[in-house]
């Protein structure tokens, strides 16, 4: 079954953070995303601009809106994303804990959702 594994944090975490500390991080994530990768359990992973950079879509009655970024009242904000696959939920949070932004943040594992597939 796959699971997407989102990663949330706060960005202020990120940018107290010195250059060592930073790119040690990033090593960290790149590391074990080659371990999910080399054990199977990789479909996707990628990291996310900051919340700034991002505008939200809606469409009401046929008409487009567009608003700079998101407006979540909440510090932490979606960093980034891992597909995953695993056999069940258990297996899945077992890799969601090893993602290293889980010690800074957060990291909510859901079932994707087959359409017209049996679950």
């Amino acid at each position: 079954m796959n699971y997407l594994c989102q990663v949330w944090f706060d960005g202020a975490v990120l940018d107290a953070m010195t250059k060592e500390q930073k790119a040690e991080l990033d090593a960290n994530s790149l590391n074990y995303d080659k371990d999910l990768a080399e054990s199977g359990h990789m479909i996707v992973a990628q990291a996310l601009q900051p919340p700034t950079s991002a505008v939200t879509v809606r469409v009401r009655s046929g008409e487009i809106s567009v608003t700079d970024g998101p407006f979540a009242e909440t510090k932490e904000a979606l960093g980034g994303f891992i597909l995953i696959e695993a056999k069940d939920l258990n297996e899945a949070i077992r890799i969601a804990a090893g993602i290293p932004l889980a010690k800074l943040g957060a990291i909510e594992v859901r079932p994707i959702h087959s359409f017209g597939k049996e679950a």
